[in-house]
């Protein structure tokens, strides 16, 4: 036994005195003969103990088939040596080289004969050195691995340097929740409410002579897309058409347990338009093609042009092509009080919802599907799996926000406008705010957004007053509109920090003269209801703007005169 250790301490004298005299550099050792680049840097860290718990902590170290055959012949050198081969697992490898110079060039025969000194030495050491001399071998093994590029002569040490980026979007707050939970399976009361509304007539009115176009919404939806898909040559689009889906008011209608009333009938198709405007030029003819297909009978076809089809029946169009933003809106219908149809065609849009109330989208392809190859009507036991999603992130709170009437957003002022308006508009409908706190301090920034996308004192009167005609539609919002236009009173002469004192003294004044306004022909129609006893009443008001007026007054009630009785003076008593 003593000759066997003698023989290993002479081995090792050999080897030590080997390495000093070529002066081996990192460089041979762990790269490759045609790699550059020096890791002595590196090696001087691996000593420090907290380097080797962080590279102990990435990627896998399974044993590979290099990695074995070196195992092979430590066994065997270990044999003849008369020493116990240490184990091998996935959480503390070594990697020995059996020192063979018959069949090693210069360069090898350094490599093994190095990896059998560190080996020896961990052998014939005492129990807690070899524990640690054990990590720095399994560092210096990983460290050689991350930084050559392994290839198949690492022996597994490739797949596990990797950082997974999801995880630090769990943790920000702002950023969008795990995708599952952007998606709900409908139930089958809201995919009968669904249902309810596909099938809803819609009726598109022309302007002028132009006749009323009266469709199902799912046959509308199936023409637009057999549109866009039909080949150039027949006058179609040649478009692929991935998903079509329904948005906004209609889709949370279909999702909510009370009845929630809607305006519009959203509709989002998802198509490739690129960067050039001519699939914007497909998209719209192919729309107007489907609204020529849809005219009723007996109307004549020969002199009816897209230029004209455009005039009578659509009443906004637009188009935009920016960076992270390629879509197109078309609108249907141009009566008041009639649902108007708004048909979207999406590549990319980078905000697509303003509060989680509006975030949901549902779509439409199982059930247009099911439309097609079913003839039984849908009933509890046979309906389609239709599938919703909120691009506001989590759907379940979605949801909840949306049944208990709760107003939740973020980065208001990515929103056009900054959803000021939208805003004030739940205010006035009992909606309150889920964190009253977070929420006042976000009104600062919808009134920054408001400011910077309408500047301009008219711009900002176009704005409201086309609001109030299409948001606040029959007698039960009509009444509203006085509410809504102080509460926006409120909000903007609390939260506006970036207007000078006269501009923001002008809007206030434009917000006060078109609430007065309103609350007048609000009165003007009470009593016009109320029966008339006498002559009618007189009103007295502007129609202008300070400095030419905007001065409301209230009815002037004619009096009869009255006559005084009194014959005598009274006497005045000292």
């Amino acid at each position: 036994m003593e000759k066997k250790e003698s023989n290993v301490e002479k081995v090792i004298s050999e080897l030590t005195d080997q390495c000093q005299k070529i002066n081996i550099n990192t460089k041979n050792i762990f790269k490759n003969e045609n790699e550059e680049d020096a890791v002595s840097p590196m090696m001087e860290k691996l000593e420090e103990p907290v380097a080797v718990i962080q590279l102990m902590q990435c990627g896998s170290l399974e044993i590979g088939e290099e990695r074995q055959r070196r195992v092979s012949m430590m066994e065997s050198l270990c044999q003849v040596n008369g020493t116990k081969p240490p184990t091998i697992n996935n959480n503390s490898t070594n990697i020995i080289n059996n020192h063979d110079n018959n069949n090693k060039d210069e360069n090898n025969n350094i490599n093994n004969t190095t990896k059998n000194n560190n080996n020896i030495i961990n052998d014939n050491n005492s129990n807690n050195e070899n524990e640690l001399n054990n990590n720095k071998n399994n560092s210096v093994t990983i460290k050689s691995n991350v930084n050559s590029g392994i290839g198949g002569s690492g022996g597994g040490g490739g797949g596990g340097g990797g950082v997974n980026n999801s995880s630090k979007c769990h943790n920000d707050p702002d950023c969008p929740n795990d995708p599952q939970q952007r998606l709900a399976v409908l139930s089958f009361e809201q995919v009968r409410r669904l249902n309810d509304v596909m099938n809803e007539i819609v009726s598109i009115h022309g302007r002028g002579n132009f006749p009323t176009i009266e469709v199902r919404l799912r046959d509308l939806v199936t023409i637009v897309r057999s549109k866009l898909e039909e080949d150039p040559s027949n006058g179609g689009a040649g478009m692929r058409v991935k998903d079509i889906r329904l948005n906004g008011g209609a889709a949370s209608h279909v999702l909510a347990t009370e009845s929630q009333p809607y305006n519009d009938l959203d509709l989002i198709f998802a198509v490739e338009l690129g960067g050039s405007g001519r699939n914007y030029d497909k998209v719209k003819a192919a729309v107007l093609g489907s609204l020529f297909d849809l005219l009723p009978e007996g109307v004549s076809r020969k002199r009816i042009t897209t230029c004209s089809l455009k005039e009578a029946y659509v009443s906004k169009m637009v188009k935009v092509n920016n960076d992270g933003d390629r879509w197109s809106l078309i609108s249907l219908g141009n009566s008041r009080g009639y649902r108007n149809v708004e048909l979207k065609f999406v590549d990319t849009m980078r905000r697509q919802f303003e509060f989680s109330v509006d975030s949901f989208q549902i779509v439409l392809d199982s059930l247009l599907l099911f439309y097609e190859c079913s003839k039984l009507p849908i009933n509890e036991n046979f309906y389609p799996t239709v599938v919703g999603e909120s691009v506001y992130g989590d759907f379940q709170e979605a949801l909840y926000h949306l049944h208990k009437k709760l107003i939740s957003t973020r980065h208001p002022e990515e929103i056009r406008g900054g959803g000021l308006l939208k805003y004030c508009n739940l205010l006035v409908k009992m909606y309150k705010p889920s964190q009253p706190d977070y929420i006042k301090f976000l009104e600062r920034y919808m009134c920054s957004r408001f400011f910077i996308d309408f500047p301009d004192i008219n711009q900002q009167q176009a704005k409201l007053e086309n609001y109030l005609w299409n948001h606040f539609v029959g007698p039960d919002e009509e009444s509203l509109k006085y509410q809504y236009l102080m509460l926006l009173h409120s909000v903007v002469e609390e939260s506006t920090v970036c207007l000078m004192g006269h501009e923001r003294r002008q809007t206030l004044s434009l917000i006060e003269n078109l609430a007065f306004q309103v609350l007048c022909q609000e009165q003007q129609k009470l009593n016009n209801q109320q029966p008339q006893t006498g002559p009618p009443p007189t009103y007295v008001y502007t129609n202008g703007y300070p400095p030419n007026g905007g001065y409301y007054y209230t009815p002037v009630i004619s009096t009869a005169c009255y006559t005084c009785s009194c014959t005598s003076w009274m006497a005045c008593s000292s």
